[in-house]
């Protein structure tokens, strides 16, 4: 009876320990967010001509300075804009006001002309899918972590998704294929593996606007040719917005923009940019943002 009898001591600092950790969990569950639905939505059915950033400025609260600053950028339909700069410079940011992660502090962004603050935040985020960098996936099957988020989704329209997404091969050579458990995080795949089922999840919504938060930037140049090879399947059906890690993702971009302390500095095709010195030339000859 003595080891169960001391066990009991420490039952009371366990429950105390739960209790803070479950406050601390709550108290992020009840904040409301600050981004809401407008009273009248505009009622928006597709996605057709272009995404405008009409004189774009954010600051973050709490911060001194803005983290962008006038960005006026046209994303026409169906093309790819690369943005590339050193870190800090703002382009995952201006990727985060796309999906109205925030609201802009000054100017407007704008979708087939509607201001994206009139639009329903689910139908808004709906027109996109999102890769960042870090993948979050679960201790469940392939399949079930590609149509996370869409449970109804019948396993053609998964593996659909997958072959878009380059996953096929590797995924078929797993023990039970689609029903292979991964593990927690993914633990049983590699880098690319994990960066192919995140973009096969992405595309499993069909999403008409694709943004690539530095997708490829920790892989190594097998994975990242697999990524490169399914992005250059889609590119000509999606609107892509690329935050650029490497020369290989910005070379078939219709719009590169190179973004400096918040500010658009240079702009235009790769040929274009690297013709002339600057930023952009710059950054390609000390390969700051390019990983061989």
């Amino acid at each position: 009876m003595l080891q169960p009898a001391r066990k009991l001591a420490s039952v009371n600092a366990q429950i105390q320990s739960g209790l803070a950790s479950a406050e601390r969990v709550f108290n992020i569950i009840d904040v409301k967010p600050n981004i809401t639905d407008p009273d009248r939505p505009v009622k928006l059915k597709e996605f057709k001509h272009q995404i405008r950033f009409d004189n774009v400025s954010f600051q973050y609260e709490n911060s001194d300075q803005p983290s962008l600053v006038n960005i006026n950028v046209e994303i026409p339909r169906g093309s790819t804009l690369a943005l590339v700069g050193s870190s800090g410079a703002g382009k995952s940011t201006f990727a985060d006001l796309v999906p109205r992660f925030y609201d802009v502090s000054n100017g407007c962004i704008y979708i087939d002309g509607v201001d994206i603050r009139e639009i329903e935040i689910e139908k808004l985020r709906s027109f996109m899918g999102i890769v960042s960098q870090d993948t979050i996936l679960f201790n469940d099957t392939v399949s079930n972590n590609i149509c996370y988020g869409k449970p109804d989704t019948n396993i053609e329209k998964i593996r659909l998704a997958a072959d878009a997404a380059n996953s096929m091969e590797f995924i078929e050579n797993l023990p039970r294929g689609f029903d292979t458990i991964i593990g927690e995080k993914g633990v049983k795949l590699s880098g690319g593996q994990l960066q192919r089922i995140a973009l096969a999840r992405a595309l499993i919504r069909n999403p008409e606007i694709l943004i690539l938060d530095e997708a490829t930037s920790s892989l190594d140049s097998e994975s990242e040719k697999n990524i490169q090879e399914a992005l250059n399947k889609i590119s000509s059906k999606k609107t892509l917005i690329v935050i650029a890690h490497r020369l290989s993702t910005i070379l078939k971009a219709d719009q590169i923009y190179v973004i400096n302390n918040g500010k658009v500095v240079e702009e235009g095709s790769y040929d274009s940019l690297i013709k002339h010195t600057g930023f952009f030339k710059k950054m390609i000859e000390q390969q700051t943002f390019i990983s061989n």
